[in-house]
């Protein structure tokens, strides 16, 4: 089984058909290609998306559902072409993808999700992407409130 080195829970097994593959990787992060969901039971529903090149990247994630239970998906025609889904139709987030809010942490203020631009997955392939959307209904500073024993 292979192994993932972390800063922050040190050396990790991983299955490697539970690797995300971002084929373009991510917006400021364009060779980071790999990452690993790592979910910890004490930290639920919180997913760390660890890379699998460098130690110290990890972003934190919510499933878009925890975040707005009402979240309405709209992903562009290429995004849908680039993770191998149907451009006919927006995918159905309980069976065909996977879709994550990342998360941002501010010294003495609210978390807060940005649902402007949520990781996509797609469930069968596991490729990914950043889904910037093309409207406005959604916030990249959506403002969630955490438990503190829920986030390390």
């Amino acid at each position: 089984m292979p192994q993932v080195e972390t800063e922050y829970f040190g050396t990790m097994s991983y299955r490697e058909e539970s690797v995300f593959d971002f084929p373009a990787g991510l917006p400021a992060f364009t060779n980071e290609k790999r990452f690993v969901p790592i979910e910890l039971e004490q930290h639920s529903p919180l997913i760390f998306l660890q890379s699998l090149v460098q130690p110290a990247l990890c972003f934190l994630a919510f499933p878009i559902l925890v975040v707005d239970r009402a979240y309405r998906l709209r992903i562009a025609p290429e995004d849908l072409q680039a993770l191998d889904l149907s451009t006919h139709r927006q995918p159905d987030l309980a069976t065909e993808v996977a879709v994550l809010a990342l998360l941002a942490l501010h010294d003495g203020m609210p978390a807060t999700a940005n649902l402007m631009a949520p990781i996509v997955v797609n469930l069968k392939t596991r490729r990914a992407l950043q889904a910037i959307r093309q409207d406005s209904e959604y916030s990249h500073q959506h403002t969630i409130e955490l438990q503190r024993e829920k986030v390390c």
